[in-house]
């Protein structure tokens, strides 16, 4: 339990994940103190104790005249006497078995002594007072054993933090107890009481949809590292290349300049020994040749980046035509330069980023212009996929059938393309007019893989939840 309290309320239905709970804890503390390995994750800690004690079961006997509550109050009076600080101690419905207001008084007074003790303690219950007395003491803090009101039977997980609801209403119903009984039993409640039992349930509810959406933001986050990592090992492999086509073009520059100085100093030399010597014009003319063929050589190598365009003289613009020297092609602008000099450019399908000194504005006859021109003689169409807003509900009530559907269906294509997984349509009970509508119509819908009702704490039949291919 760490350092953050001290004593454990656990709470739920009376369905036996409770009392399941508390003795998992107790055999894992007990396990781990002889040696056992646990049946648990990776990483999991466990505290050790120098001893545990358990009032857990119903121990009534015929034969020592005791009741539950005898029995059980008798395990208590032991534990009490025994337990130290270094103990453990665990109670399966603290208080149980005798007048439920005398009952949850004689839990707190337990609850609070060894609490003042520093005794680690685990209680479970299902009483209302010790619901609020774990939410007002410091050190003391309420658990839940989540339970499934569909199937009638407990999910065996544990969720800190937040009280449990007992359900006996929704089970009763599930079990067959006419309505009208329930609907009277539920007179009987006091208004604090219906009150403090819809926030449990509404806490729950929204605890469940926060966990929702905090597995989807994983997902989202480790896509997101994922789209990253490609993007810098893309980067990286167009910055080699770059460098790459810059090394081979200046070893070819240098290989063609060096080529032509051998063959000018050649030429050059042969002349000089001719110079004075007329018997020989048609040496001078081939030699001649030889320099018209080296000039056109040279004419028809890369030409340097100011043939293509000159240095800008005003700061870059959106929209201005730039020449690239070192990819050889020409873009546009997109951004206006930033405080380093650095401005974003379209460059057919790439888009980068480049120096605003490295760049000309761009002359007719550069590489890639009559491309770029075409592109900007056809309409295009942009799609923000970034900007749009990922809901995971919708809320319908108060719309007509005809007004709802089309709302259905741009919310399913906004989840869709934001991969979401699961979401909420909140159409209302009512008539149900609205909910038979929209399950007709995600019948066929090319979204839709599956859809139900919500389940109890999703909001039940007036709630359709859409599990999205």
């Amino acid at each position: 339990m760490g350092d953050l309290f001290t004593t454990l309320v656990i709470t739920g239905p009376n369905t036996g994940g409770k009392t399941v709970t508390l003795k998992t804890i107790g055999l894992f503390t007990l396990m781990a103190q002889s040696g056992l390995q646990l049946p648990a994750d990776f990483g999991t800690e466990t505290s050790v104790f120098g001893n545990v004690f358990a009032d857990i079961g119903d121990e009534q006997s015929i034969e020592q005249s005791l009741s539950t509550f005898s029995a059980h109050m008798t395990n208590i009076v032991d534990i009490l006497l025994n337990v130290t600080p270094d103990s453990l101690a665990l109670f399966d419905e603290l208080g149980a078995g005798t007048d439920p207001t005398e009952g949850a008084a004689l839990a707190q007074a337990i609850l609070r002594t060894l609490l003042q003790r520093k005794i680690r303690t685990l209680a479970t219950t299902h009483y209302s007072e010790l619901k609020a007395f774990a939410l007002t003491t410091e050190g003391v803090e309420n658990a839940s054993a989540e339970f499934d009101v569909e199937t009638l039977r407990p999910t065996y997980r544990l969720t800190i933090g937040v009280p449990g609801k007992s359900n006996a209403f929704e089970i009763s119903r599930r079990l067959g107890l006419p309505a009208s009984l329930i609907d009277e039993a539920k007179t009987s409640l006091t208004r604090d009481q219906i009150r403090f039992e819809d926030v449990i349930a509404n806490a729950e509810y929204h605890r469940k949809i926060a966990e929702r959406e905090r597995l989807l933001a994983e997902d989202a986050r480790v896509e997101m590292q994922k789209l990253r990592d490609q993007a810098e090992s893309l980067r990286a492999s167009l910055e080699n290349a770059r460098e790459k086509s810059i090394a081979d073009a200046k070893r070819e520059a240098r290989r063609i300049m060096e080529s032509a100085k051998q063959e000018a100093d050649s030429i050059v030399s042969q002349m000089r020994k001719i110079k004075s010597d007329s018997t020989h014009p048609a040496q001078a003319e081939q030699l001649r040749q030889r320099l018209r063929e080296g000039a056109d050589a040279l004419a028809d190598s890369p030409p340097a980046p100011e043939d293509y365009g000159d240095a800008p003289t005003q700061p870059l613009k959106i929209g201005d035509v730039v020449y690239i020297p070192h990819l050889n092609t020409t873009g546009k602008v997109l951004e206006k330069p930033n405080a380093k000099g650095e401005t974003w450019i379209q460059a057919g399908a790439l888009r980068l980023s480049a120096p605003t000194h490295t760049l000309r504005l761009a002359k007719a006859g550069a590489p890639g212009l009559d491309r770029l021109e075409k592109q900007t003689t056809h309409a295009r169409a942009l799609v923000n996929v970034g900007a749009r807003e990922v809901r995971t509900e919708l809320d319908l009530r108060g719309l007509a059938l005809d007004e709802a559907l089309p709302e259905v269906d741009s919310f399913l294509d906004d989840a869709t393309l934001s991969s979401l997984g699961e979401v909420s349509i909140i159409h209302g009970k009512g008539a149900g007019t609205l909910r038979a509508g929209i399950a007709k119509h995600l019948r066929n819908h090319p979204h839709a893989q599956e859809f139900r009702l919500g389940k109890f704490g999703e909001g039940e039949s007036g709630v359709t939840i859409v599990k999205l291919k």
